[in-house]
């Protein structure tokens, strides 16, 4: 039998990185905060993914008092080409007077200090969402674990689950093409750069990695399966033919492969409940903005909650204040992402030579690559 309700203010579905933030940001003003999550917790030390955080994301994780520096490695430069095609640009902080233009750090990393910050206004329930249901004060929810129900009434329910499964009022674009994951060694010391490489497969970045470097192989989704098949020499060997002389590797670890899509909500709030992160947009990898346009819908509800506090976290005039806020960031990082997808992932000889053109537009034109590096920094507001 179900519990007696137990109110709270705030219910925040997915305790990964973004929901975390969330409730660490939250922590310091009067709301009741409940954390639900259907993984045992730590069960994210055994996740693989590595993340692009953005110095932007590092300067709100600060804020939170969740940055850590060790598990971090710094970009410094970002080195960006096309395969088969002339032109190349290359990123450097010291143009933008910033230590990093951004960090890689792995997700298990990540997800250890977001937990340690919890904190104890910050209350973990291991359950998983059965059912919910809008009422004249807040919203019903029904949790399940095992065969055992409770009873939660909330002010206002947050989506940070992750990736919707219920697509209504979700646009989707499947890319056809697979993310192949892997960390891979390089012969010598990566020096802080990253490489963007754009092939007609689709794009490929290394991201330093401690020592290595992250990998992030774009491909049909008809070739994921026959590249996770091969050994690791001619896996390597397949590696090394994107990058022609530039670069050389020397040992690969486990991989990987996820299906890649655009999936934009295009609401993102609605009566007493929001989404963010990816249950709001799942973004393409390149450019690695997915993570940071979640972090920062994370930070800016935070803040329009504490702006407006009262009795009634679910109030309708701040939910839509938020979605006003993150309408831009969000439509416009989408839009980045799936343009250089869209342009870049084809062998079309005349699109070829327009990209040419247009890296070597930035490479001869400090603004256009100044405001580039701003776009990835801190996104399509490029704030603070």
């Amino acid at each position: 039998m179900p519990e007696p309700n137990d109110p709270v203010d705030i219910a925040i579905i997915g305790a990964g990185p973004v929901g975390m933030a969330l409730a660490i940001a939250l922590s310091s003003g009067p709301y009741r905060l409940l954390l639900i999550d259907s993984r045992a917790r730590g069960a994210w030390t055994r996740d693989p993914r590595a993340l692009a955080l953005s110095h932007g994301s590092r300067q709100l994780l600060e804020t939170l008092g969740a940055w850590c520096g060790e598990d971090a490695t710094a970009i410094e430069t970002i080195h960006v080409s096309q395969r088969g095609g002339f032109g190349c640009t290359v990123i450097d902080r010291r143009d933008h007077d910033l230590p990093a233009l951004g960090y890689v750090m792995r997700y298990r990393d990540l997800a250890a200090t977001l937990d340690s910050r919890l904190g104890e206004r910050c209350r973990l329930d291991r359950h998983t969402l059965a059912a919910l249901q809008t009422t004249g004060q807040g919203i019903a929810l029904r949790l399940a674990s095992g065969h055992q129900t409770r009873e939660v009434n909330a002010r206002l329910v947050v989506h940070a689950e992750g990736t919707p499964t219920v697509l209504d009022g979700v646009k989707v674009r499947d890319y056809h093409q697979h993310a192949v994951v892997a960390e891979v060694q390089p012969r010598t010391g990566h020096l802080h750069r990253a490489w963007e490489r754009f092939t007609p497969d689709g794009p490929l970045a290394l991201l330093p990695l401690a020592q290595a470097y992250s990998l992030v192989f774009t491909v049909p989704s008809t070739r994921a399966d026959p590249l996770l098949g091969l050994d690791d020499s001619l896996f390597l060997a397949t590696l090394r033919q994107q990058f022609g002389n530039r670069l050389d590797f020397v040992a690969c670890g486990p991989r990987a492969a996820f299906p890649l899509a655009l999936r934009l909500r295009q609401r993102i709030t609605g009566p007493r409940q929001v989404w963010l992160g990816n249950a709001a947009q799942s973004l393409h990898p390149v450019s690695g903005q997915g993570f940071n346009v979640g972090l920062r819908d994370a930070w800016e509800l935070a803040d329009a909650l504490l702006r407006n506090v009262s009795s009634d976290a679910g109030d309708a005039a701040t939910l839509a204040t938020y979605a006003r806020r993150r309408f831009l960031d969000r439509h416009g990082s989408a839009a980045f992402t799936d343009g250089i997808v869209r342009i870049f992932s084809n062998d079309w000889a005349p699109l070829r030579v327009a990209r040419g053109l247009g890296l070597q537009a930035l490479d001869l034109l400090p603004p256009l690559r100044h405001y580039l590096a701003r776009r990835m920094i801190w996104g399509a507001r490029a704030w603070p």
